[in-house]
């Protein structure tokens, strides 16, 4: 299978530890959660198996989860049973991974819109259709009238930039992406009903504040129960900017959200720290022969 063949399953894995994240995650969202935070560096199965179990999964679950990842082309194996983002897994993990940066990306807002025109494509393959949505998602584009996406275009770059990340994330290159403007009274106040602002808004600070409130209990914690609690902390968060339409002022509280982005970066930093002092935690008792599961 091929890699382009191939994005529709690096699409529903990749982005599925940052989706539905109100559960207990399964092994497959943790492993993509953790190569995904470690920015290309390499995992040993050992460092997974222990991890998945801090989420009651066993070590037979999270090596099927391994096995499969791989077979899939999102994982690749490496020296001693480490493992890596796979090739079919990079391009959706990188533009996840951009997060960090996602305000760097806006531009002054002129009025003028992007359009998506997905009337000449099909409906009637589903994968096609989710890979399409999810796409038109990720750049937070909203349905005007059937098959005609908007959004603000206070996007960096032109037109065509905004055309290939689309593509890269999925829309099929049969769509026609440009940018307009001078809409009639009725569609003008229509787009301004497409994004719920308020509940924006109130999300960065209700996220934002409970970020801050773990932060300042962190310390008191046990390493695996802060390690625990801030992957789906982190994840629902992470989640949040990953999806964020990032519109512009006056349409969002653009000061609100970047305190709550701010936010998210520290509260990462933090849990990328925990973890990797759990991974120091695990090797020392694999050396003294300890079970790595049972570490205070």
């Amino acid at each position: 299978m091929d890699i382009i063949s191939n994005v529709s399953f690096s699409q529903h894995y990749v982005l599925d530890y940052v989706m539905n994240r109100e559960g207990a995650p399964n092994a497959r969202q943790i492993v993509m959660g953790l190569l995904q935070a470690e920015d290309g560096q390499a995992l040993s199965s050992r460092q997974v198996v222990a991890a998945c179990r801090l989420f009651g999964i066993t070590e037979n679950n999270a090596r099927v989860a391994l096995a499969r990842l791989s077979a899939a082309g999102l994982i690749a194996s490496g020296e001693r049973g480490s493992y890596q983002l796979g090739e079919a897994a990079t391009v959706l993990a990188g533009d996840i991974a951009t997060w960090r940066d996602a305000e760097a990306r806006l531009a002054d807002w002129s009025g003028h819109y992007v359009m998506v025109h997905c009337g000449p494509l099909g409906r009637t393959d589903r994968t096609a259709l989710r890979r399409r949505e999810r796409a038109l998602e990720m750049l937070g584009l909203r349905e005007l009238e059937r098959d005609l996406f908007v959004r603000p275009d206070n996007l960096l770059g032109s037109a065509d930039s905004i055309r290939r990340r689309l593509y890269a994330l999925g829309l099929e290159k049969g769509a026609a992406v440009f940018i307009a403007s001078d809409f009639d009274a009725d569609r003008e106040g229509r787009l301004r009903t497409l994004w719920d602002s308020e509940a924006l808004n109130q999300s960065y600070l209700r996220q934002r504040e409970q970020l801050e409130r773990w932060l300042e209990k962190a310390d008191q914690l046990e390493v695996e129960d802060a390690a625990r609690e801030s992957f789906l902390l982190g994840g629902r968060a992470i989640r949040q900017i990953v999806f964020d339409p990032l519109l512009p002022a006056p349409l969002v509280d653009a000061q609100a959200r970047h305190a709550f982005i701010a936010t998210v970066k520290k509260f990462d930093r933090a849990g990328y720290a925990l973890w990797q002092l759990l991974y120091q935690q695990y090797a020392m008792a694999s050396e003294d022969g300890q079970p790595v599961h049972t570490l205070q």
